[in-house]
């Protein structure tokens, strides 16, 4: 398990840019409980305030929403693993269930020895035969959508699905020198 480090206080003043880096499945959080920002008509901007983005929806109190987010953050914390933590794991478990939900580009060009990359195929054959209580790791490239993937199959029976806390990038730095590593260049 990780260790649960010290963050700074959330405010209504802290801007959604700040929040989503302090707790990358706030997002996630806002909008499982609020209907905030899952889409277009109940998204934010990255430097609204908290406060700005509660008062815009139905005057939400504050403190509450940093309370869920914070005891969101906290369970999101309690399913990640460490990069160390798997390779001690594939280290007495080769066979362990580890699945890449990056894109297939990204997966051709570097990934973890022994992952497979998530398509609809292979999420049908997860469901229908895979066996639920069997560790899965999912990793991504570096720790953040992983977490949505992990949400998903433990809400569908995988109770003992963990996500990869940096994704292949810290797995990388941490483990894997000879993994290469990359940048995600977003073209606008």
């Amino acid at each position: 398990m990780i260790a649960i480090l010290e963050l700074p206080l959330l405010s209504g003043e802290t801007r959604m840019t700040e929040l989503l880096r302090l707790y990358p499945g706030a997002q996630r959080a806002l909008f499982a409980k609020y209907h905030i920002g899952g889409c277009r008509s109940c998204g934010f901007q990255p430097d609204e305030t908290l406060a700005q983005v509660c008062e815009r929806n139905e005057n939400i109190p504050i403190q509450e929403v940093i309370a869920h987010i914070q005891s969101s953050h906290d369970a999101d914390q309690r399913i990640q693993i460490t990069a160390r933590e798997l390779s001690d794991l594939l280290a007495s478990n080769p066979d362990m269930k580890l699945l890449d939900v990056r894109t297939r580009e990204e997966h051709e060009a570097s990934a973890i020895p022994g992952s497979k990359l998530v398509t609809q195929d292979l999420i049908q054959e997860i469901f229908a035969s895979w066996d639920k209580t069997a560790p899965v790791i999912i990793y991504d490239h570096q720790g953040d959508r992983a977490l949505d993937a992990v949400a998903y199959f433990i809400g569908h029976g995988f109770a003992e699905t963990k996500c990869l806390t940096g994704g292949i990038d810290a797995y990388s730095l941490e483990v894997d020198q000879s993994i290469p590593r990359y940048r995600v260049e977003i073209e606008g």
